[in-house]
């Protein structure tokens, strides 16, 4: 396989990947699939990574991430359904 067709499959699986945390977290259902509301809410975060607070946020859903992943671990259920 070439090179580039490599890199291209990694990067799909990528942001797959992260959109399977979208769904995961809910924010599909919450927010009835809208994608303006979405990415609204995601600049905000990024907004909020860049500022001077930005290391206070990253701890706190840092922590709340690595929760819910063990807890999803330890009952092998998903957090959210």
């Amino acid at each position: 396989m070439r090179t580039w067709q490599v890199e291209r499959r990694k990067r799909t699986r990528h942001l797959i990947e992260l959109g399977g945390l979208v769904v995961k977290a809910g924010i599909v259902d919450l927010t009835g699939d809208d994608r303006a509301l979405i990415y609204g809410a995601l600049l905000w975060m990024a907004d909020k990574l860049k500022n001077e607070q930005g290391e206070h946020a990253r701890a706190l859903w840092t922590a709340k991430g690595k929760q819910a992943f063990e807890a999803e671990r330890a009952t092998d259920t998903p957090t959210i359904s």
